[in-house]
């Protein structure tokens, strides 16, 4: 029986939730630009993201071969994908308003599921901490 930690009690949660709430950024992001003319509509493929999450979190860490190295993971912009419109505007915007609002409200939803998923898993964690 292994000990107690985050990782085992929250799983991929914690790490779910920050995808959701970068995917709730980049989708602001294409609703602010809904006007501007040749504005790409981006988007997080979250089910590719999680996925690589649940596989291993250290398989894109940096190898520190010398003493002054900072360890960190690569992680840019490599998660963010172009949207296909269905119907491009004459400018080349591909923000279409009503189905980034939908997108938006349905991130919003999973958002605050995993939340309160968490939440409920830090009250059993104190809840068997205090003896309850």
């Amino acid at each position: 029986m292994g000990a107690i930690n985050f990782n085992n009690g929250l799983g991929i949660h914690d790490n779910a939730l920050l995808v959701r709430a970068k995917r709730a950024e980049v989708l602001a992001n294409n609703m602010a630009n809904a006007d501007t003319p040749g504005f790409k509509a981006r988007d997080i493929n979250f089910r590719a993201i999680l996925a690589a999450e649940s596989q291993k979190e250290s398989s894109l860490s940096l190898q520190v071969t010398q003493q002054g190295h900072i360890a960190g993971n690569s992680r840019g912009d490599d998660s963010l994908l172009y949207r296909l419109p269905n119907q491009p505007a004459i400018d080349g915007n591909t923000v279409e308003t009503q189905v980034e609002q939908a997108i938006y409200a349905r991130n919003a939803m999973s958002y605050n599921a995993s939340f309160e998923f968490l939440n409920s898993k830090f009250k059993g964690m104190r809840n068997a901490l205090r003896g309850e």
